[in-house]
């Protein structure tokens, strides 16, 4: 009965489920994408257009790592013996390609418009870019407060680049309502297209380092190596492998060359306890072999 209110104090510091969290995020785009699109077409924007074409795309994103965070939390079978946790990794590399094939169409038509300019209605563009950064804030808002998996990190940088086009076609309005000066427009999607270009090849490059798996970009293979080695009763470790099992999840197996069989046990809580608090890996493999070297002479008759 005394342990009660304990756990209920503690209820309002826990972070939302990613689950829930993105969506209501998907809610939120889709929504906004329409208005946006409706929007981009009536005012001849390019940047709205743009815009609103990045967030079907995040919409599109945001389904997927919905459904893959709910995979993500199935628990391990017979066949996934690790669960499905990787369908997150999976869904983050597809939907940053998703933001790079956009971002490219987006530069390509914004190439185009700065040899033909078009009309661009200003002040429905300043009305509509500031309720879309508004939105986009929120989203943004709501996604950092979940767990930064790899999957919700993809999100976000969709997100972002909503965010950032939102605020390009605002600026864009506000200088084609002041000024007429229609080139803003296209020469702001240049810009945002580039930057959408370089974070969407950023996060392809890691999502295919997990999936290849690769040491995670943090760790050093040697650096934990010699941290092994400072263990006492440790002589060498071989065949030492580290790689991502999912978002956050980082797995490690080695083999462990020791000076006594007896010492093994002390030997493995130490290098556990290493690997827990210094590089956050928590599934850890180590099997222990015995200092066949030394073994050798009492072999002999």
């Amino acid at each position: 009965m005394k342990h009660h209110p304990h756990k209920h104090h503690g209820h309002p510091h826990e972070k939302p489920h990613p689950h829930r969290v993105l969506l209501f995020a998907l809610l939120l785009i889709f929504t906004f994408a329409v208005i946006e699109a409706l929007g981009g077409w009536w005012s001849g924007s390019l940047t709205l257009l743009s815009d609103a074409g990045h967030m079907v795309s995040d919409g599109l994103a945001l389904s997927i790592a919905v459904f893959a965070g709910w995979l993500a939390l199935m628990p391990p079978s017979q066949r996934h013996s690790y669960g499905l946790g990787r369908a997150e990794v999976i869904a983050a590399g597809f939907s940053s390609i998703l933001a790079l094939l956009l971002s490219l169409f987006v530069i390509i038509e914004a190439i185009r418009r700065l040899h033909r300019p078009s009309l661009v209605q200003g002040g429905t563009v300043i009305l509509i870019a500031l309720a879309g950064l508004l939105v986009n804030v929120l989203v943004a808002w709501l996604l950092a407060r979940g767990e930064r998996t790899l999957n919700i990190r993809a999100a976000l940088l969709h997100v972002m680049g909503d965010m950032l086009g939102s605020l390009s076609a605002l600026i864009a309005g506000a200088v084609i309502y002041f000024t007429h000066w229609m080139l803003i427009d296209p020469i702001l999607s240049i810009l945002i297209g580039v930057l959408i270009l370089i974070s969407s090849l950023s996060l392809i490059r890691e999502s295919l380092l997990v999936v290849m798996e690769g040491v995670p970009g943090h760790i050093n293979l040697t650096k934990v190596s010699n941290e092994m080695l400072r263990i006492i009763g440790v002589k060498a470790v071989h065949d030492l492998h580290i790689w991502t099992l999912s978002s956050g999840k980082i797995a490690l197996s080695a083999h462990v060359f020791i000076y006594e069989q007896s010492a093994w046990q002390t030997i493995l809580i130490e290098l556990r306890k290493l690997l827990k608090q210094k590089y956050r890996i928590d599934h850890v493999t180590l099997q222990p072999e015995p200092d066949i070297i030394d073994c050798h002479p009492c072999k002999e008759p």
